[in-house]
């Protein structure tokens, strides 16, 4: 029985093909398609003896060989911790002003995806072993120590990280202002039982936050109940069980006029509580978040909120963390000093999801 034809293996054109093919050495077509550097001297015949070779073959130079002799993979990291498997309205925001940023800037961008910031040091150490140049952290909650402890030969971007350290550039945002801004609003509305339905306590963003909603409780003339701060974290399943949870024991007591959510991911989980007991927004109780994610613009009534210009700064961490690693290039052993955080402005926005207050 005749064998059948074996295949032929197909295998991409190396320096040394081209090389061959030009009756030159490697390194001279190295030379000549790479840039590389030779102690002779290439005459424009045998340079475009080579180029005609190259193509012959359809000669692709080694991206990675050629990042590796130039230092830079021109590849940026993004490392993020996605909790319980929800959609991260804040992460994708940010996400978006990331890629805009680095397609922009011809950069290649690899997330990495964690499971705890602190217990999963060691896997942000792994990162930095030559695939990327730089690493931007969306939301790190690490300790001052877990941040200390990273890096210094790989540059990183954090953006709203719960501790600052050196080789690390902060992004944050002025979230005790925009909070206070809000709950000024909804004072000025006549709102007067307001609850605030916080991030995890003990967080930086979180506590920044309760300060705003307590200051403008102050300057507003209302007293603050500490029956009203209700932790709900940053999701929407812990937001929507902490409401429902308090309905239930308050079911005798007069409803908050207003909510006034730590994120908008915390909004959207009192919104479903609401509605679970038939309650209206905002007819019965008005309901607002902080961050302009995509989830204000499509709930039903659509959110207010705070905005963070989240894709603005997940675009600029982007441009910071290139400059910082063309400076550590430039200056390879020189001392990372603290640098001061770049601070955001906050604005609220207003939507359906607010109105006056609902008559008892």
């Amino acid at each position: 029985m005749p064998r059948s034809p074996r295949k032929k293996t197909v295998r991409a054109a190396t320096l040394a093909d081209v090389g061959k093919a030009a009756g030159v050495s490697a390194m001279a077509a190295s030379a000549v398609l790479n840039g590389a550097r030779t102690s002779s001297r290439i005459s424009p015949e045998t340079r475009a003896r080579i180029i005609e070779a190259a193509a012959n073959l359809r000669y692709r130079p080694n991206v990675a060989a050629r990042a590796l002799a130039n230092r830079r993979m021109n590849t940026i990291g993004v490392a993020v911790v996605l909790e319980g498997g929800e959609l991260n309205y804040y992460f994708l925001e940010a996400f978006n002003g990331i890629i805009e940023a680095a397609a922009r800037q011809g950069q290649t961008t690899t997330v990495f995806t964690l499971q705890d910031w602190n217990q999963d040091a060691a896997r942000i150490t792994g990162f930095c072993d030559g695939r990327i140049d730089g690493l931007i952290l969306v939301g790190p909650t690490f300790s001052h120590e877990v941040a200390e402890s990273l890096p210094d030969h790989t540059p990183f971007v954090a953006l709203h990280p719960n501790t600052q350290a050196h080789n690390i550039v902060s992004l944050e945002s002025s979230e005790e202002t925009g909070a206070y801004d809000m709950v000024r609003c909804l004072a000025s509305l006549g709102h007067k039982r307001i609850m605030h339905l916080s991030g995890r306590k003990g967080l930086v963003g979180a506590e920044r936050r309760i300060e705003g909603y307590k200051r403008a409780l102050k300057d507003s003339g209302l007293a603050f109940d500490p029956d009203l701060l209700v932790e709900a974290h940053f999701s929407v399943p812990h937001a929507r069980l902490a409401l429902d949870s308090w309905l239930s024991k308050h079911s005798e007591a007069l409803l908050p006029d207003a909510i006034f959510g730590g994120s908008d991911s915390i909004a959207v989980g009192a919104l479903e509580a609401l509605s679970a007991r038939g309650l209206r927004v905002p007819e019965d109780v008005s309901v607002c978040g902080f961050d302009d994610a995509l989830a204000a613009r499509t709930t039903v009534p659509q959110l207010a909120t705070v905005r963070q210009p989240l894709r603005l700064m997940g675009s600029k961490a982007v441009d910071i963390l290139l400059e910082r690693i063309k400076l550590h290039h430039a200056h390879s052993h020189a001392e990372h000093e603290m640098i001061a955080p770049v601070i955001f402005n906050t604005e609220i926005v207003l939507r359906g999801s607010i109105g006056p207050p609902a008559r008892r």
